[in-house]
């Protein structure tokens, strides 16, 4: 069985060493196309080095890892048995799904929590906004939120609270776990506890920086911020420059989102890439290269042995598959999950609706490794 956790140009896998990102000529490596090619010499290797030809192997990833996956049981059924895809947004291309779906979920995860929590963040902006306007505007944001150094931009104080909702929305686990920072379980239910406790005459602005706190210092051992210069401390470069290539995924925010309502100009997105990496995107290659448009009656033709698993909590969930397309491509959906739940380590804390998940992921593995030798013998 094989996990995409450890890819090329991420982590510590670097093809060129320390020019692996020098150039678009290096970086041009760093694509969903080779990452399977590579994967599919890698098995075929190994299963000759350790004379297991017939050895089925089933694939598994989570989020990109999980795109990946899916598409590796497409494009290279002969060496993959099995798909398990977990949090994997293959939907999230071109108009198939709603642009504004991320960030309405991100919001309706904090609705879900608490109707104040959500308003308390949604008027946050403005008062930020408006706190810029003044003479000494960036002295006062600084002090708020409690930055090591003076700070250059008042972006840098939006950006620091747009990470700490987005990515808590994505790992809102049941238990306390240590995945993109250290956090406690259902922490987007404690950034609400944390706005809602707080005094009535206290600022919004105030508020939703003691909420974005916990994601940032929830260890209690931070003594200050920083929030411009930082270290790509999640190692998601890699990410930038597959989103300026294959991997466009517009996202917008509506009125109904609790973040400052925006649109998405493919120009201006095309010109930002061209100046970071001299690069044009192409914003219909994967869904030339894959497919997406009509995935259940595509798949139910010609796919098989799928699992799609999704958490409704996590906001890249609008953009997977939810919905069975045949008996052997399922999609297993929990309401309270979050990004790849299912693949997190084991705990003695977990609910009952977890565990019931691995259950059903495992049992229907056992299906197909059956079928599989069940054929073996026949031929």
């Amino acid at each position: 069985m094989l996990s995409y956790s450890s890819l090329k140009f991420y982590g510590d896998s670097m093809p060129f060493g320390n020019n692996s990102y020098k150039s678009a000529k290096t970086l041009g490596y760093l694509n969903s196309q080779q990452a399977l090619a590579d994967y599919a010499v890698l098995i075929r290797s190994l299963k000759q080095n350790l004379s297991s030809d017939s050895s089925p192997v089933v694939v598994f990833g989570g989020s990109y890892g999980g795109m990946l996956a899916a598409w590796f049981r497409l494009k290279y059924p002969h060496i993959a048995i099995g798909a398990v895809a977990s949090s994997a947004p293959i939907l999230q291309f071109d108009k198939i799904t709603p642009w504004s779906s991320f960030y309405d979920a991100v919001s309706q995860d904090f609705k879900d929590a608490s109707l104040n929590c959500y308003k308390v963040i949604k008027g946050s902006w403005a008062e930020l906004d408006a706190l810029s306007t003044h003479d000494d505007g960036l002295i006062e944001v600084s002090k708020l939120f409690r930055t090591c150094k003076a700070l250059h931009s008042v972006y840098s104080a939006r950006d620091w609270l747009w990470e700490a909702f987005v990515y808590t929305a994505m790992v809102n686990y049941p238990t306390e776990a240590n995945f993109m920072m250290p956090l406690p379980a259902y922490p987007v239910e404690e950034m609400c506890k944390i706005i809602d406790g707080l005094p009535k005459g206290a600022s919004k602005l105030s508020k939703a920086f003691a909420a974005a706190s916990l994601y940032y210092n929830y260890t209690q051992t931070e003594k200050c911020f920083n929030l411009e210069g930082g270290t790509d401390s999640h190692g998601l470069h890699g990410w930038d420059w597959q989103a300026c290539t294959e991997m466009v995924m517009p996202m917008t925010c509506s009125n109904e989102s609790m973040f400052p309502p925006s649109s998405f100009s493919y120009k201006e997105f095309s010109q930002d890439c061209k100046k970071q990496y001299g690069v044009k995107p192409r914003p219909h290659w994967i869904t030339t290269e894959f497919g997406g448009y009509r995935i259940e009656q595509v798949l139910k033709r010609f796919g098989s042995n799928m699992i799609f698993s999704n958490g409704m909590q996590d906001p890249w969930s609008r953009g997977g598959v939810l919905k069975n397309i045949s008996s052997s491509i399922v999609a297993l959906v929990t309401q309270k999950g979050a990004h790849h739940v299912d693949f997190r380590s084991e705990t003695k804390n977990d609910p009952d609706w977890l565990i019931m998940q691995r259950k059903q992921e495992v049992a229907i593995i056992e299906k197909w490794l059956e079928e599989y030798y069940k054929d073996l013998k026949q031929n």
